[in-house]
């Protein structure tokens, strides 16, 4: 493999690797889940109705959750926080 090569299969591997460990972060560096308050098509996950992240079909929809830092989503009305 010669260096181009590598340098892109690396750049390639680092994306999936922060793609993957982003909610682990989020879990861990002082964040939570607030359902309610999502934009439309800006949702952090999946919900009950749907599967991926950025699915959301309409503004607030009472599944459809984002990470806020800690303690934010209880100052948010309509926000609640998602404890799975």
């Amino acid at each position: 493999m010669n260096s181009r090569h590598f340098i892109i299969a690396s750049a390639i591997a680092g994306l999936f690797a922060l793609g993957a460990g982003a909610p682990a972060f989020a879990a861990k560096g002082g964040m939570e889940k607030c359902a309610g308050i999502a934009k439309a098509g800006k949702n952090d996950c999946g919900t009950a109705t749907s599967s991926c992240a950025g699915t959301a079909k309409k503004d607030n929809e009472a599944n459809a959750w984002i990470y806020v830092p800690k303690g934010t989503c209880d100052k948010i009305a309509g926000g609640k926080v998602v404890t799975k």
